[in-house]
């Protein structure tokens, strides 16, 4: 066996903006363990605190106190957060105040329609700069029957998730073509540990009972799979690596990328408390990530250094990203002598040792952090412009990865 880096990843963006949500929704105080922040997560937690909700923080542990939430404050800013965005949207709406709601970068260039579609259908208006960023949004949300469209992002649904049981009266959300269904179960089970219940029929349509209320409570954050798939890569192809903070029975979609290593002829062990990775002869294959699209750069890295064609599925799912994704992923591979072709709705990926040279992350986090990692399979050096993008999600990224040069 290698020698073997043990680090513990950062805390879950996707569970820590989805807990700071319903946390702002219960009354009394609850506790979040294990936090870590991120530009996401800190938009997320200045738009609770505009709520009303008092926080206190102390070596990763996080209180959050709400006796009354508030909608006395009018504006407020998602940052670059699309989460923060599709989710609170539905949870201002349960106010009957006029609310503003902005964004910063390429969130502004991400259509809204959806949005304003869906609370539409429950009697909330909405105002929006021709389909784009900046919204007014103008509740009461109301209970009823509504049909939205699952096909693009998950996000809107855990929104109406989070915000309808606090309606009077119950609610049927029917979702057509539903993607990336692990987020939803995470939502619904960081809903239930607060109290609150969904019925799911087969992700095609949500029940929902009205005048149910959150429960304050503690909750652990897990560690995140998608950056800690990034360092699992490294392993399978480098050397060996040691997370101990990512859990196997998790809801994020980006943990099978365990399945992706698998395949692609990696040594994996899952320990109770740690998960293992070691460096292994990888050969091409074959993964289809339409329900984890950020998988994509870290997969990508991953075929760059297996023999032969790689075939990733589910390149329909990178538009509305930080950057056109699909497209950038071609763009700056190719500066490292890695090709990439597009067919249908595959990527195809030539394995090859990539060349120095330097790449733009496009203010992407997730091309920063693939960059990153591929200048460690570097003979010379992969200079990377705009790698501040990792705040984002990853503050730490690049501090993390020094032990590994």
């Amino acid at each position: 066996m290698n020698s073997i880096e043990k680090i513990t990843v950062s805390a879950s963006k996707s569970y820590l903006q989805r807990a700071l949500a319903i946390a702002a929704l219960s009354e009394g105080i609850s506790v979040l363990n294990e936090v870590s922040w991120c530009n996401d997560s800190i938009a997320a937690k200045n738009i609770i605190e505009n709520l009303g909700c008092k926080i206190e923080e102390n070596n990763r542990i996080l209180l959050i106190n709400q006796q009354n939430i508030s909608f006395n404050y009018r504006e407020f800013n998602a940052n670059e957060a699309g989460l923060s965005i599709r989710m609170f949207s539905p949870i201002f709406a349960l106010s009957n105040h006029e609310i503003n709601f902005k964004g910063e970068g390429s969130l502004n260039n991400r259509p809204i329609q959806l949005i304003a579609d869906a609370l539409f259908q429950l009697g909330v208006i909405i105002q929006s700069n021709n389909g784009l960023l900046p919204i007014k949004i103008k509740g009461p949300i109301k209970s009823g029957v509504i049909n939205i469209d699952g096909s693009l992002s998950s996000q809107l649904l855990t929104g109406l998730l989070i915000a309808l049981p606090l309606v009077k009266g119950d609610s049927v959300i029917n979702v057509h073509n539903l993607k990336s269904i692990p987020y939803i179960d995470m939502t619904v089970k960081i809903m239930e540990h607060f109290g609150v219940k969904v019925d799911n029929i087969d992700y095609k349509t949500f029940k929902i009972k009205g005048n149910q209320k959150y429960q304050a409570t503690t909750y652990n954050i897990e560690g995140d799979w998608s950056g800690g798939a990034f360092f699992l890569v490294y392993g399978a192809v480098k050397g060996a690596i040691e997370i101990t903070n990512l859990s196997i029975s998790s809801n994020q979609a980006d943990k099978v990328i365990i399945n992706a290593l698998k395949l692609a002829g990696a040594k994996i062990i899952i320990n109770k408390e740690s998960l293992i990775v070691e460096q292994n002869k990888l050969h091409a294959f074959y993964f289809d990530a339409t329900n984890c699209p950020d998988l994509f750069p870290p997969l990508v890295c991953l075929a760059s250094q297996c023999k032969g064609i790689t075939e990733i599925k589910g390149i329909s799912r990178l538009t509305h990203k930080e950057s056109d994704r699909a497209d950038v992923l071609k763009k700056e591979f190719i500066k490292m002598g890695i090709y990439i072709t597009f067919k249908n709705d595959s990527m195809y990926i030539t394995g090859n040792k990539p060349q120095p040279c330097t790449i733009d992350s496009h203010n992407d986090h997730r091309i920063a952090m693939a960059g990153g990692i591929m200048n460690l399979f570097c003979d010379g050096e992969i200079k990377i412009e705009n790698k501040e993008a990792i705040n984002k999600s990853y503050p730490d990224f690049f501090e993390q990865l020094r032990i590994f040069q």
